[in-house]
Parts: structure tokens; sequence; C-alpha cells
């Protein structure tokens, strides 16, 4: 679906203080950012927020960085961040528009991620265009140079072939399996945030599916 340019959607982000316009400025330094050492995840193509909105509201003990590519999802983001927490000025977010297959050129090893979460991503049905997805091997490659030992992706789609799919490119790269559920409304997650997409797939009689991988570093 074509989103429609909102021209003001730049202007506000850059007024607000919880968005980053020059992520790669803070490679390797993420945590200084925040001002603490607490743990650090990362949602990867936030959306319109529905998700980091309320993970964040009810962690504020943790930190949280959004990344989506367009400014007029990340504005909703940032409002419904500010809605669920009662303020302009968050601490323990950060919003950022940037291409999730450059990801490396905004996170190092220094920051040691301590997880990702992928929500309902483009399932990318065609197979010239597979290399795209965010949980194919090339950017699961990218993902290790800044996880943690020991960091999880916690992952939901409806697409039955994207979850077969990234069940085994999760294999093949050696991460762990820890949880899967073919159906999320008769297996969930022992915690978990209803997404924009999510509600209107299950109102759509769709099945949701995820799991959860723990990543393991190969020692040299």
């Amino acid at each position: 679906m074509r989103i429609r340019k909102k021209p003001y959607a730049r202007p506000e982000l850059e007024a607000s203080s919880f968005f980053c316009p020059r992520p790669y400025e803070n490679r390797g330094k993420w945590r200084s950012v925040f001002g603490n050492e607490k743990p650090l995840f990362v949602e990867l193509g936030c959306g319109k927020g529905g998700f980091i909105s309320q993970i964040s509201a009810a962690h504020m003990d943790v930190n949280y960085i959004g990344i989506d590519i367009k400014d007029e999802m990340v504005v909703l983001a940032k409002r419904k961040v500010q809605a669920l927490q009662g303020t302009e000025d968050p601490k323990n977010v950060i919003l950022t528009c940037w291409n999730i297959e450059r990801i490396g050129e905004m996170f190092s090893p220094e920051d040691g991620i301590d997880g990702l979460y992928i929500n309902f991503c483009n399932p990318w049905p065609k197979k010239k265009h597979k290399k795209h997805r965010l949980t194919h091997p090339d950017q699961l490659k990218r993902y290790a140079g800044f996880l943690r030992d020991g960091a999880e992706l916690s992952f939901k789609t409806d697409d039955d072939e994207l979850f077969s799919d990234t069940i085994g490119y999760l294999e093949n790269e050696g991460w762990e399996i820890i949880m899967i559920s073919e159906d999320l409304s008769e297996k969930p997650f022992e915690e978990d945030f209803e997404t924009e997409h999510e509600k209107m797939f299950r109102e759509d009689g769709l099945r949701i599916k995820g799991l959860k991988a723990r990543f393991r570093r190969c020692s040299e």
C-alpha cells in the first residue's frame, strides 16, 4: 500500500527530543545516547508504533530503538509513544528513519544489542525479492555484527511461507529456536503486545504465527 506523503512529518520528528535524524552518528555509542546501561532492544520496522509504544510504556527499565524507513510511519509512532507514556519527552525510546538493509551502518559490536523484534514485515513472496526479507540470511548476518551473545529475536507474521522459511533461515545461521507457535491465539508468547496489523489480520480470521530464537555467537 502506497503511503501518502505528509509534509509535516519530518519537521515534527526533527523537533522531537527522542527522534534521531542521523543514526549512523551514534554507531557504537547508543548506550551513551540513552545515558545508562539498561537492556537495549530494537524493533525493526516499527510502523505506526503500536508495538513499541506499548512495550516501552510497560517496561520503563528497558531502552528501545524503533526503526522504519518512512517518516510518515515514524511520526505516528512518535505520537503513540508520547500518548501511552503521558509525556512529550520519553526517556527510554529513540525513533529513527533508516533502511534496515543498511543497519550495519548504525550499529556496531560495541552496541551489544540485547534483542530484536520483527513484527509483520513484508513477506516479499517473489523469489527475486526474498533477499529483502528482514529475516533473510543476509540480514541475519548483519544482525550478528551487533547482537550480544544470547540476544533474542521475537518474530510474528501472518504469512505461512515467510514463517516456514524464517525457521530454516535461523537454523541454518546457527540460531537456537526456543519457541514456535503456529497460532498465537492458542499458544501465545509469555508476554505480547498487539500491533495494528495483528489486530486487522485477526479480525479477518487469519492465524498469527510467531517464534522466538536465541543468537549464539560462533567461537573462532
